[in-house]
């Protein structure tokens, strides 16, 4: 017997393939390849899509990459075609401002979430606030949250939701998780917090999909994904096969599974050139634990200074480099280099 659609689980499935996959073409997006995805994306009743630069409003610098469009233009844009999904935005302190936030949500943005290291979730405690004194919907979340263990995650995102966050979780910004890890991590999280639970997976080493699943069965109510999985490094979990599995699972996400699939097929035509895949770099990315959106500029470097990049990423992953620092590769590739004279 089918289980009738209100008996059935609910998962909340968060789109950042505009915010995320702009990692992956040097976050170049125009305002019509925005446009068209989030037409399509909205046409398949995606709750929540989420557009930027791709580590954030006012994160457009120099330093990690100019985007094509600034903030404004990007917003106004993606709120333009959505008429029922809700549009999400990401923001780091220390690259974005209450000033941006305040823009954002001017601009028509319903969910902000504030991100933060995963041991230092007390920076995100003014602009939770801000959100929330917005009127919008307020979300933190943890970054590299590898690097430590479930139970310090777990009283990281107790403290958010003290500074008013309605829903908390973690993401595997370097695709290095197992399943197992997943498990444990989002168990604790569950147990230590009232609100909905988040995991945002990247593909490095294959598992962003089996650690999706894992994350809803260990009570996580909130996942990301992206179309073809567009995103940093080897991509994220994707989000149509995703759909599917939830489908077969018997969960409800109320996304037409022809019009995601639809919006996909829009993804990679208008986005990507081609769909990520896990190379050597993802892998030796994943393993290393370092934040996926190092590739380009680990590849470039690795390139200009004549050394193996593989050797540069697990260098990087041994001094336990973070997003936020990517002035340290070159002093890091020269050191190999040094080295290797």
């Amino acid at each position: 017997m089918n289980t009738p659609p209100h008996e059935r689980p609910r998962i909340v499935l968060h789109d950042p393939t505009l915010r995320d996959g702009h990692h992956a073409v040097g976050h170049q997006l125009d305002a019509d390849q925005l446009r068209d995805y989030a037409i399509a994306a909205n046409a398949a009743a995606i709750p929540v899509v989420e557009v930027g630069h791709g580590n954030g409003l006012g994160a457009s610098s120099l330093q990690i990459g100019r985007s094509k469009l600034d903030d404004a233009t990007m917003l106004t844009t993606v709120r333009e075609a959505l008429t029922s999904s809700r549009m999400g935005v990401f923001m780091a302190p220390g690259w974005g401002t209450s000033v941006d936030l305040e823009a954002a949500v001017h601009r028509g943005a319903d969910v902000v979430r504030i991100a933060a290291h995963c041991t230092e979730a007390d920076v995100t405690e003014r602009h939770l606030g801000v959100v929330r004194d917005l009127g919008a919907e307020a979300q933190g979340v943890l970054l590299m949250s590898h690097m430590t263990g479930p139970g310090e995650l777990a009283e990281q995102c107790a403290l958010m939701v003290k500074f008013g966050a309605q829903a908390v979780g973690i993401m595997d910004s370097a695709g290095h998780y197992l399943p197992s890890d997943v498990t444990a991590r989002v168990h604790a999280i569950a147990d230590a917090v009232d609100v909905p639970v988040i995991f945002h997976g990247h593909n490095n080493l294959g598992l962003a999909l089996a650690n999706s699943l894992a994350a809803v069965d260990a009570g996580a109510s909130v996942i990301d994904a992206t179309a073809r999985g567009f995103g940093a490094g080897a991509g994220n979990t994707q989000l149509e096969v995703l759909v599917a599995v939830l489908e077969r699972r018997g969960a409800e996400t109320g996304i037409g599974l022809r019009a995601v699939l639809a919006a996909a097929d829009v993804a990679a035509d208008r986005l990507m050139k081609a769909p990520p895949s896990i190379d050597s770099i993802a892998v030796a990315s994943g393993l290393a634990g370092v934040f996926s959106g190092f590739r380009r500029p680990v590849l470039q470097t690795a390139r200009a200074e004549g050394i193996d990049p593989i050797d540069l990423f697990l260098a990087l992953g041994e001094r336990q480099v973070v997003a936020g620092q990517e002035d340290l590769i070159g002093d890091v590739a020269r050191q190999l280099k040094a080295a290797t004279r």
